[in-house]
């Protein structure tokens, strides 16, 4: 068994939008260097979950924690270390549609990285080499197709090298061949980097291709009623409904 702290923990969470509690009770834990899926029905808070965990929502009750701090009650420069060792890939991707992609990755190393300018451009055109886009960098967000956007904000999450990135629907939208694709990238950025990896989908096929660790959040009690290795909730007599999720977004 590792000695190693858990990466990320919540306990006894309540998430929700103002007041409204949407989901409560939830409690996991994730090693470092693992990649979890959050899934579950349109509208159960998968997206809200994630901001929760990453740390860009207070959460209604309970208690998150990313790296051993609770941000919810850090402040100052204890959370801004933390914030700055995440990134975050949103829908869509949010590119600044008036620069090219080298100046969207080099955006947030100018502003925390003491470095040359010259060393800034460098950096950013290895991440983006990173992740195929190396022959793309002088282009603007509308001259690319909607893998490589997804691609670019990969490489911006990536940009000051941080221990946890959070993904929210990073396949979304794209073609069955961009979406292999985009998932080949986030396995290599792990075995590469040992980052940990947590991300929002509906993508079943996706999900089981990377994913150690899946929490499914059910609408109808208001919990996660499941968690564990995805594989796991192919298997009937597991949860009756995960399994009916699994097995029928596997096969529409």
């Amino acid at each position: 068994m590792s000695d190693t702290p858990d990466i990320l923990t919540c306990t006894d969470l309540a998430i929700g939008h103002g007041k409204t509690v949407i989901m409560d009770r939830l409690n996991l834990s994730l090693a470092p260097g693992k990649i979890l899926a959050i899934v579950g029905p349109s509208g159960c808070g998968k997206s809200t979950l994630m901001r929760a965990l990453g740390g860009l929502d207070e959460p209604l009750g309970g208690k998150t924690t990313l790296m051993g701090v609770d941000l919810a009650a850090a402040h100052g420069q204890e959370r801004q270390d933390i914030l700055r060792q995440s990134g975050f890939l949103f829908q869509g991707a949010a590119l600044f549609s008036s620069l090219t992609l080298r100046e969207n990755i080099e955006m947030p190393m100018r502003e925390f990285l003491k470095a040359p300018r010259k060393d800034i451009r460098q950096l950013a055109e290895y991440k983006l080499a990173l992740v195929g886009l190396a022959d793309a960098m002088d282009k603007l967000p509308s001259e690319i197709s909607g893998g490589m956007a997804k691609r670019a904000g990969i490489a911006r999450a990536m940009a000051l090298d941080p221990a946890v990135i959070f993904l929210d629907e990073p396949s979304a939208g794209l073609d069955p061949l961009s979406s292999g694709r985009l998932d080949e990238l986030i396995l290599r950025l792990r075995e590469a980097y040992g980052t940990t990896i947590v991300l929002v989908s509906h993508e079943i096929p996706s999900i089981l291709r990377t994913a150690d660790f899946c929490v499914y959040l059910d609408p109808d009690t208001g919990t996660m009623s499941a968690y564990g290795p995805p594989k796991g909730f192919l298997q009937a007599g597991n949860s009756p409904k995960v399994h009916a999720f699994f097995s029928q977004a596997r096969f529409d």
